[in-house]
Order: C-alpha cells, then structure tokens, then sequence
C-alpha cells in the first residue's frame, strides 16, 4: 500500500498548533513544579486531570460523533444540522465538568475550586470546536486559533504568576480566559456563527443518536475510571502531595498525548469516508502503518525523557526516584499510543459497546492492581498497575478491531470472537439530515 502522504502533510499542520499548546503547557507546569509546594502542586495536577476527563467526555459524546456524522453527511444542511446538535450538547457537557471539577477541588482542598471549575469547562468547550472545524476541513484556521490560545496563555499565565498572591488560583483562572480567547479567535476566522439550539428539532435530532452514545457516555465513563485511576487513587488516599512526584513526570509526556489528539483529528474523518465507500482494507492498512509509527515515537520520546529526568531539580517531587517513576510511566504509555488506532477504527464502525467493555475490563485490572499496590509499597509502584490495566486495553483492541475487519472482509466465513453476543455493536447508519 502507497504511504499516505497527503496524511503526512495534514499531521504536520495539525501537529504545529498542538505543539504550541503542548510547549506552553509544559512550560507552564516546569515553572509551577519550582514555585508550588507539594501541595499546591498537586492540586494543580488534578485539575489537569479534571481537564483530562472533560476532554474524554466532551470527545465521547460529542466531538468524536459529530466529526464522524458530519463528514458523512452528504450536504451542507445535514453538516450544519449535526454541527448544532452537537455544539448544543458540547455546552452542556462542559458546563456540567466545569461544576464538578469545582465541587472536587474544594473537596481536596482548593480554597474556591472554581477558577479550576472554569478552566475545565472552557478547555473542554474549545476542545469539541477544535474537533468539528477539523471535521470541515479548517485546518489552518484551528491552528491559528491554536497560535492565538498560547500567546495569551503565555502572556495571561505570566502575570497571573508575577503578581498574583494566590499562584494556583490566577494561572487557573489565566488558562481559562485563553481557553475563551481561542475559541473567540476560532470563530471569527472562521467567519461562522456559533448556533445553540434547545429547540425539539434539535432535541430529536440528538436523541436518535443517543442508542449508540449511551454506549458512548459509557466508555467514556469506564476509559476516565481505567486511565485516571491512578490519580485519583493515590490523592485519594495518600493525598495531592503524594501525587505530585508522579504527576511531575507524567506531565513530561504530555505532548504525546497531544500528538495521540491530532492523529485522531487527522485520521477518523478520512477513515470514515473511506469506510463509507467500503475500502476497508485501506483503513486496516492505514491503522497498521499509523500505530507502527506512533508506537516507535512513543519509545523514542520515553528514551529522551529518562535522559532528562535526572537534571530536573523541585520541592514538589520529595527526593522521589525519579528515573523508576519515568521508566515506569514510559511502559504506560506505549501501549496507549499502540492502542490509538484500533480504537479509531472500532468507533468508525459504531462499535462503542465493544470499546466500553474493553475499557471497563481495563479500569477493573487497574483499580484492583493499583489499590494492592498502594497498600503494600510506595505509590510510584501504583504505576505498575496502571501499566498492566493499558496493557490490557492494548490486546482487547487489536483483538476485536481484528476480528471486526475480518468478517466485513469475508462476509461468507464469519468468525465469532470469544465474548460473542455482547461484540454485536450497532454500525452507524449513513448520514442523513
């Protein structure tokens, strides 16, 4: 098969605006790992996290479906229709992480949590726009938008950190008004007008589709348990300050999954049409050739990483050992990036039932590992959990994307896989308005 370079050159602009994000985002926590105590730095992790699990719902539910139906939509109305559906759902999604990241954060003790509140809520908002204007092929708008958002976090987060006597709480509230600036920025380029509905048409339009996206809300309900274990079990228990040497090495593979986020941007809307024009062994191709990729990355970027370990210097990270903790989250992340793929072709096909059993198979091994774990040696070993619950999710994707790819190719020797009555997931119908 002839490499998908037209695929190469989309990366390489996607990848442009999710590096400067993913550069100023690093930056960002650097500089907070030497202001912060454990504590404060700990609290600012989780509501990274809190932003990472916004991010999975908002994905879940509403920008990885309207990319798939928008591009499906075989005219400009059905685009838009679904583009409004969508939004709608988006701004209630976002305001219902932003209340619940508040209400946690006080909990953990945040003075307020509300400034993490908004944060969570505007990333997530500005992360379903980024989504359907990649679906519509706005590609250099959004990676303006993207040049827009870290400019003025940069420049927000900068005084928010030199004058502000509560660091945590202005650099939140900093990174939520970039949030808005980018969104503001996305929308004008872009010259559109931002359509919310509440309307019955609407409403209908969303509850048709909701058959297949409670399956949706459930993998993304069992992937937020399966992949954000790990953090709120040891706040949880040992608190955010026990956190924080972890969270201060993960957070130095955050660019990869930035670049996980533009190979899915890239890649889901065109394998949706060719699936829709049956040219399945392109997909399965295209997934192979992409995870072969990805999974090389991922173990070049975890090499440099343990290199540089060792000259980073902080309060926050308690004398911890750092290069076991970095080795251990390099394991993790390698079978995310390999898993990427077949995931993408699973949710192409409709098939969120068999993706939400997945996770919430891997969330079970995750939760029982790291909670023995934590009980019996030090957190970073709760690492080791994490690593065996993403390797899991890894074999059961390839598993079941295979087998998916199998019996569409040879329709006359169906094969049934292992789990079989519950594998039967609803394929979606073509795009109609």
């Amino acid at each position: 098969m002839k490499f998908p370079t037209h695929l190469v050159r989309r990366l390489v602009l996607m990848i442009g605006g999710e590096a400067m994000q993913s550069g100023f985002h690093f930056a960002l926590n650097i500089m907070l790992l030497h202001m912060l105590s454990a504590q404060g730095y700990g609290l600012f992790a989780i509501g990274m996290v809190m932003g990472g699990v916004g991010l999975s719902y908002i994905r879940s539910l509403t920008a990885v479906p309207a990319s798939i139906w928008m591009s499906k939509s075989t005219n400009a109305a059905g685009v838009d229709a679904y583009d409004v559906a969508f939004g709608t759902a988006a701004l209630m999604v976002a305001l219902l992480m932003a209340v619940g990241t508040a209400v946690l954060m006080r909990l953990l003790g945040d003075p307020s949590g509300i400034a993490a509140g908004c944060f969570v809520g505007a990333w997530s908002l500005r992360s379903h726009m980024r989504t359907a204007f990649f679906a519509r092929r706005l590609q250099v708008v959004v990676s303006i938008s993207d040049a827009a958002f870290t400019i003025a976090g940069t420049v927000l987060a900068g005084l928010a950190i030199w004058y502000a006597g509560d660091a945590l709480q202005a650099v939140f509230y900093a990174l939520a008004a970039a949030n808005v600036f980018g969104i503001f920025v996305l929308v004008r380029l872009a010259r559109r007008t931002i359509r919310i509905s509440f309307r019955m048409p609407t409403r209908r339009r969303y509850a048709r589709l909701w058959r297949q996206l409670c399956w949706s809300a459930f993998s993304a309900t069992t992937t937020n348990i399966q992949g954000q274990c790990l953090a709120l079990l040891v706040a949880g228990i040992a608190g955010p300050a026990a956190y924080a040497p972890l969270a201060a090495v993960i957070v130095l593979f955050a660019p990869l999954r930035i670049i996980s986020l533009a190979f899915v941007n890239m890649t889901q809307p065109e394998l949706a049409k060719l699936m829709r024009q049956n040219e399945t062994r392109r997909v399965w191709s295209q997934a192979k050739i992409w995870s072969v990729v990805m999974g090389l990355g991922g173990l070049a970027y975890g090499c440099a990483i343990l290199f540089v370990l060792p000259m980073i210097k902080s309060q926050a990270l308690q004398d911890a050992s750092v290069g076991f903790i970095g080795l251990l989250v390099t394991v993790n992340f390698i079978p995310i990036m390999l898993y990427i793929m077949p995931r993408i072709v699973l949710e192409i096909f409709g098939d969120f039932r068999i993706v939400a059993f997945i996770t919430m198979g891997g969330a079970i091994v995750g939760l029982a590992l790291i909670a023995i774990l934590l009980s019996v040696a030090s957190p970073p070993w709760a690492l080791l959990g994490s690593a065996v619950s993403e390797t899991f999710v890894l074999a059961a994707s390839w598993y079941f994307a295979h087998h998916r790819m199998w019996n569409i190719e040879h329709p006359d020797q169906q094969r049934h896989s292992r789990l079989g009555s519950w594998r039967r997931a609803i394929t979606f119908a073509p795009a109609k308005r």
